[in-house]
């Protein structure tokens, strides 16, 4: 099932995408109130998205499937050809670095590049939204923790992120977040470490791997995390990114206003933001 966060005339609310159409969910609140019910919201679920009906889906504004994350978590340093561009070794232990609330963003809103920073950066990445409390959860286990998948953009501003050995203020721009189109649920995908993902700039291919590659898989993630803290229904993970960021290339090649960001995950869909200089 694939579920999405709409604004319609207005109204922000839950939808499921079905066969081009957008059906109200039905549920009030936000998609972290739905997933937070989501065993119980199936039957229901199922029943609107099998009556049909609905909207067509380009009538209405895609927002990122969670809008305000209680937490964002990203691991770095993950794919083993994004470790070897970046010229650092392999590491022994996860790498964790967290983003604002206030970097999320909508899967086609516009990227801001923003004042006075010229390194702007993509990084292509698979997300997994957290579906139900978990704490000191296994590896094996963490499978039943997840809501569904989704696709992102780690976009970084890399001055920023490396003027100091921690990562999260150049991490948390305002809008260096995209997340969606949609949430696709967990039993939609089963394994997720099989995925083809891609990220294009202006129709060029840069980024081209498969999250089979990941160093640290999402199970690994999620029992690492958990160990330190409750993760919650709604908390968003990126996953990390493989090879072929703009900041690894000779010359490198950062992002300029009107570029075009296309990030895409099979059996997920794409995202795609311009870049736009900060007002």
């Amino acid at each position: 099932m694939k579920l999405c966060t709409y604004t319609l005339d207005g109204q922000t609310r839950t939808g499921i995408v079905v066969d081009g159409q957008v059906i109200d969910s039905g549920v009030p609140g936000t998609m972290i109130d739905l997933i937070s019910n989501r065993d119980a919201l199936k039957p229901q679920l199922e029943a609107r998205a099998a009556a049909g009906g609905g909207v067509p889906l380009a009538s209405v504004k895609l927002e990122a499937p969670v809008m305000r994350p209680g937490k964002i978590f990203a691991i770095g340093l993950n794919y083993a050809d994004h470790i070897e561009e970046s010229k650092m070794g392999t590491p022994e232990r996860q790498v964790w670095f967290t983003k604002a609330q206030t970097s999320v963003n909508g899967p086609y809103d516009p990227i801001l590049i923003a004042k006075g920073t010229m390194t702007n950066d993509y990084e292509a990445e698979l997300v997994a939204v957290i579906g139900k409390r978990a704490k000191h959860v296994s590896a094996a286990d963490a499978p039943n923790y997840v809501a569904g998948y989704c696709v992102g953009n780690d976009a970084t501003e890399r001055l920023t992120q490396h003027a100091t050995p921690q990562w999260s203020l150049g991490k948390s721009f305002d809008t260096h977040a995209p997340m969606g189109p949609w949430l696709t649920t967990a039993d939609e995908i089963g394994d997720p470490h099989r995925l083809g993902i891609r990220c294009f700039v202006n129709g060029e291919k840069r980024q081209d791997s498969n999250t089979k590659h990941l160093v640290f898989n999402l199970w690994q993630q999620i029992e690492h995390l958990s160990a330190a803290m409750t993760l919650e229904p709604g908390d968003v993970i990126f996953t990390g990114t493989p090879g072929g960021v703009g900041a690894a290339m000779d010359p490198r090649r950062f992002l300029q206003p009107g570029d075009v960001v296309r990030i895409e995950i099979d059996e997920l869909g794409h995202i795609e933001g311009t870049m736009q200089a900060e007002a």
